[in-house]
């Protein structure tokens, strides 16, 4: 079967100007007149980034704290303007259809934040206005995302309440919310117990298999060697490997990701 590309992303890269501190004994100096120097530099978070995702499958995206992988997703949600390089969802371009793009994307960032005060119901009811879906299809959808996520003891609780995992839990039914084609995840199982980790790594599984794509950052490297069916391994914002679990673990003769991103770090000369 031809596989369907959905995401396409050709040269991404993203320059960030950031402050530092001068030279130690130049600092010195200067303390001693009561000053701090500081300079601006610019640096690549993400580096002439190339990939494709598919219809129906999950794509993990993997690498340390660091590494590049929010600021990709980032710009993959279309919350961050490339510095150079071209992104596709569903053959809409980021340049002149972003918006239409944005459409067909539910986006979980890595710190999202919902409104405490709240329900989980009044939360769906706010973005349902913000898609434009009539009230019909807010409740419809309401409901349905409930079942998928299973949110019925506390539908109606306020989100100040709830525990990280029911919040992390409506957080991604929110996503659900407009019935997207593709699902951008950055770390969605951070800091959760095992069974609510466990939830949301059956829910991907789940749209995977209705042939939505999901894209999703992590650095568990076991989660995403049971989860994923392809991975870009990154590394100080270059992609030191891509392909199938199996297979770059053939390629390194190694037993587990850990140990093959290791061996693709150190042959590239990022890691000592």
């Amino acid at each position: 079967m031809e596989q369907v590309s959905v995401i396409q992303v050709t040269h991404l890269s993203k320059v960030f100007t950031r402050t530092v501190k001068e030279e130690e004994e130049e600092k010195k100096s200067i303390k001693s007149l009561g000053k701090l120097k500081t300079k601006t530099e610019d640096f690549l978070a993400v580096n002439d980034i190339n990939f494709s995702a598919y219809q129906g499958e999950v794509y993990g995206i993997l690498g340390p704290n660091g590494a590049g992988k929010t600021t990709l997703l980032r710009m993959l949600g279309g919350i961050l303007t490339p510095t150079l390089g071209a992104i596709k969802v569903m053959e809409y371009d980021y340049e002149t259809q972003r918006e239409l793009a944005k459409k067909k994307i539910g986006y979980l960032s890595g710190n999202t934040k919902l409104y405490g005060r709240l329900s989980p119901r009044e939360l769906f009811r706010t973005f349902g206005e913000l898609y434009e879906m009539s009230k019909e299809e807010i409740e419809n959808a309401i409901n349905e995302v409930t079942n998928i996520m299973n949110l019925h003891s506390f539908l109606d609780n306020r989100i100040e309440n709830l525990s990280t995992g029911q919040t992390q839990r409506v957080s991604i039914a929110r996503c659900l919310l407009h019935s997207p084609e593709v699902y951008i995840f950055d770390e969605p199982t951070l800091g959760l117990d095992v069974l609510s980790s466990k939830d949301i790594i059956e829910f991907m599984k789940g749209e995977r298999a209705k042939g939505k794509t999901v894209l999703y950052s992590t650095h568990y490297m076991e989660e995403a060697e049971t989860l994923c069916d392809r991975i870009l391994m990154l590394h100080e914002g270059q992609i030191i490997a891509e392909g199938t679990p199996d297979t770059l673990k053939q390629q390194t003769d190694a037993s587990n990701l850990r140990d093959v991103f290791i061996h693709f770090a150190k042959e590239r000369g990022v890691l000592a």
